[in-house]
């Protein structure tokens, strides 16, 4: 059974809790230099996420956060930042409501089609810079955000009503077309005020533990863990690294590819303007402040979740709701330089720990030399 490391704990939870204590702190130090009352935003927060309607979009936007972060955590596993997931879900969101708009398959077989080519289209625009990266040695930060732009542009071609979108009457919005019934994936109604929580929250939920098992539990998630960690030392145990890079961002874009998908099954049912955007970039400070470990990413997106709908009603109460986003860019500055801190204590503990044993050891062999002597000398 393997043995529980109290040390490995604390200082896992100590990153997180750090840099969130840092990002309130700095954030009360804003509202005191703007003149603001730096303890009421914080109630009115609270106060707001108490309502079951509050919560349940809390709720799923924290799904959609969490397949964001899980896209961006698999790249950060294999040491690749996948700057793209911007570009990748919405391309693919758009791909995939453009062909559940032209098909009308019977429920479960719509649903498939339509997740499959975000999976698709997701994976292929990441491919893209895997391909680049080991081909030609681009560095997958460049290409995935160059990639971000062609993306934006290549979106915005294809929804023009003289190609494949469409303009409601009366509407200056853009939109695929809508998809039908057949293709909504039905979610879990919390009463007629509150609204329902997206099906698609339970399959990102589903994710997690296939992101947990693949990675913790298999081969391909030891060998992809380990050509992150040293690409020299894996190719020394047979592990083709270029393989595991392209692999990587494959699974990466796949993954990527569903974060449109809570939002378009679950509520547009179509594609257009006024999706949501950004996701990608949220992303990645959800899968650093959860260190890229799946419980982790859950509680981080649950708290960028929270600030994101619970600051909506501050400027009912003549506070700015951008209080929110200051926040979530003072985590991600707590988190660099906390994480740097917490790393820097743990070599300088397990330096300790190692000089104790050794210490520790050094004793039982002078006991055990001086025990020796003395039966010798009994003997004698």
């Amino acid at each position: 059974m393997k043995k529980f490391d109290k040390d490995r704990l604390i200082l896992g939870l100590a990153g997180p809790v750090l840099a969130l204590v840092v990002a309130i702190v700095l954030t009360t130090v804003v509202l005191l230099a703007s003149g603001t009352n730096p303890w009421e935003p914080y109630r009115i927060m609270f106060e707001s996420a108490s309502y079951v309607d509050v919560q349940v979009l809390i709720v799923n936007q924290a799904g959609t956060y969490y397949l964001a972060a899980l896209a961006v955590a698999v790249g950060f596993r294999m040491n690749l930042f996948n700057i793209g997931v911007d570009g990748q879900y919405r391309l693919a969101a758009m791909m995939a409501a453009l062909v559940g708009a032209s098909v009308n398959l019977p429920g479960p077989f719509q649903i498939a089609l339509i997740v499959l080519t975000a999976m698709l289209v997701g994976a292929f625009w990441s491919g893209i810079a895997g391909i680049l990266k080991t081909t030609r040695g681009v560095s997958e930060v460049v290409s995935t955000i160059m990639l971000n732009s062609i993306a934006t542009s290549l979106v915005a071609w294809l929804i023009l009503p003289k190609n494949f979108g469409e303009q409601p009457a009366g509407s200056n919005n853009l939109t695929t077309g809508e998809i039908p019934q057949s293709g909504w994936f039905p979610g879990l109604s919390m009463g007629a005020e509150a609204g329902e929580i997206y099906g698609f929250t339970f399959v990102a939920a589903l994710c997690g533990v296939i992101y947990w098992f693949v990675l913790g539990r298999t081969r391909f998630g030891f060998d992809l863990r380990a050509t992150g960690a040293s690409e020299s030392a894996a190719q020394a145990s047979g592990v083709d690294a270029k393989k595991m890079i392209l692999t990587s961002m494959l699974i990466s874009g796949a993954v990527a590819g569903l974060v449109g998908m809570p939002t378009l099954l679950g509520d547009s049912h179509t594609y257009s303007l006024d999706f949501p955007t950004g996701l990608g970039f949220t992303g990645i400070t959800i899968a650093l402040l959860g260190r890229n470990h799946p419980l982790g990413i859950a509680f981080s997106a649950l708290l960028i979740a929270f600030l994101d709908k619970s600051s909506a009603s501050l400027d009912q109460y003549g506070y700015e709701k951008e209080i929110a986003t200051i926040m979530q860019g003072l985590i991600v500055i707590s988190v660099v330089v906390s994480y740097e801190l917490v790393r820097r204590y743990g070599l300088r503990r397990q330096q300790q720990k190692v000089g104790e044993e050794l210490a520790a050891g050094g004793a039982i062999k002078t006991d055990a030399d001086a025990e020796s002597t003395s039966d010798k000398g009994a003997a004698l």
